[in-house]
């Protein structure tokens, strides 16, 4: 991208014959050392740098809030051994005095004991732990789901990384030639071979260089933050990454798309969203099953002991709970909508879901136009325009105007040509999310 202004400094010669002092200032020098500059502190921070694997690594093995997820997931496992627990026995212990109130009658201590142990009706043991392994389904899709999210944000955050370097390059090198061309029109205005007008433009030309040179500076910043929030606290505050914002970048690291219908029918069997929601769907029906089962009579067998001063005496029976006044028709009610609104969310996911990949398709397929258009016509257009106005201008056949307007030209299509290699990435990994491929 340098070459189309470089030139312009480095075989520019004016025909006045005071041009030797400008010798002094070499583009191509210049240029270099601006660079130089710019791009300094990334030098010293090449210990710190970081390919997008490692990123992902990081963010897998440190970031606080997957360490979270998975352990979400832990207590829901765990969940699932205490619904298939059988009921612990409950022991009641009585202990006492006896006085005698009839002539005859026997007095000292008593003591009872009673153990109960509830019975779980067949299959109920079962419901409950099928629905507390649907629940478990359903945190484990949520921890995957997280994982592909967290790895998308690292990656659209390393990407975006990676454009606003790439924008900082340039807003450097359109900077330093700015710098240049201001120098060369104002020896050309004190020499007389130019109007003033031609030195305020560029001027102008050169604050606003400057201008959105710190902008990109401070819009690279922000960029890695916005990574380093997505990887975690094990990422250094100062670090760069390494890697190369390419046109189809994230698709030449990876298997091509496969067609829009490939995809969708991919999506809707692995995406951790539909998932979650068919795990939800699961448990709501074992939970229905259950509270219905709930409503038959409950059975427990009951033992005890007693001794008196005068007798011992055991005993073995069944409690029978029977369900006359609750018939649980409030569970069972508040079970069947939960289990209404789990197929309804289902099918709305799934139609969401259709309808993003679909968007998430269609925007990959319009940002790889726009890149190669860009990369094999505007941007070769642009770079032919503005060495037509170098021309130009070098033999006093047009004006600064007309050779900063080609400028800007060219700048607009570089940064167009950045932009959009950077959507192209966005839509692969937004495609990449939903087919919760890492």
């Amino acid at each position: 991208m340098f070459s189309p202004l470089s030139r312009l400094f480095s075989s520019c010669k004016t025909p006045h014959p005071v041009a030797t002092p400008r010798r002094r200032f070499p583009g191509r020098e210049a240029l270099l050392a601006a660079l130089a500059i710019g791009l300094a502190p990334q030098v010293l921070l090449a210990e710190n740098a970081y390919t997008l694997d490692e990123l992902l690594r990081m963010a897998n093995s440190d970031n606080r809030a997957v360490l979270a997820a998975r352990n979400q997931l832990e207590a829901a496992r765990a969940g699932i051994r205490t619904a298939g627990a059988f009921p612990n026995p409950e022991i009641e212990y009585l202990s006492g005095q006896s006085r005698a109130r009839q002539i005859g009658a026997n007095a000292g201590d008593l003591r009872t004991i009673t153990v109960t142990q509830p019975l779980p009706l067949p299959g109920q043991r079962g419901l409950r732990e099928e629905a507390a392994t649907a629940v478990a389904d359903a945190v484990g899709a949520d921890l995957a789901g997280f994982e592909a999210a967290t790895a998308a944000r690292v990656k659209l955050g390393f990407y975006d990384v990676l454009r606003r370097d790439a924008e900082i390059r340039a807003t450097q090198e359109d900077a330093a030639l700015s710098e240049q061309i201001r120098k060369r029109i104002e020896l050309r205005v004190t020499t007389g071979e130019a109007p003033r007008y031609e030195l305020i433009k560029a001027d102008a030309e050169l604050l606003n260089a400057r201008k959105v040179a710190a902008s990109a500076e401070f819009r690279a910043q922000q960029a890695r933050a916005a990574l380093r929030q997505a990887v975690g606290e094990a990422l250094p505050a100062s670090f760069r990454v390494r890697g190369e914002l390419d046109g189809g970048a994230p698709a030449a690291s990876s298997s091509p798309l496969p067609a829009l219908a490939t995809l969708r029918e991919e999506v809707l069997a692995r995406n951790p969203e539909l998932a979650r929601a068919r795990a939800e769907t699961q448990r709501a029906e074992r939970q229905l099953s259950l509270e219905r089962s709930l409503r038959l009579p409950t059975l427990a067998v009951r033992a005890s002991k007693e001794q008196d001063p005068e007798l011992n005496s055991s005993r073995v029976g069944v409690v029978l709970t029977v369900p006359l006044w609750d018939q649980r028709s409030g569970p069972v009610g508040e079970a069947a909508a939960q289990l209404a609104r789990a197929r309804n969310t289902l099918v709305s996911q799934e139609f969401a879901l259709t309808q993003s990949v679909e968007a998430a398709y269609r925007q990959y397929e319009i940002a790889a136009a726009q890149v190669n258009a860009l990369e094999a016509g505007i941007i070769r257009q642009a770079e032919a325009a503005l060495r037509v106005a170098e021309a130009a201008y070098r033999f006093g056949e047009r004006g600064i105007l007309d050779y900063l307007d080609a400028q800007r030209v060219y700048r607009a299509a570089r940064n167009e040509l950045i932009s959009a290699r950077f959507e192209l990435a966005a839509a692969r990994i937004e495609i990449e999310r939903l087919r919760a491929s890492h």
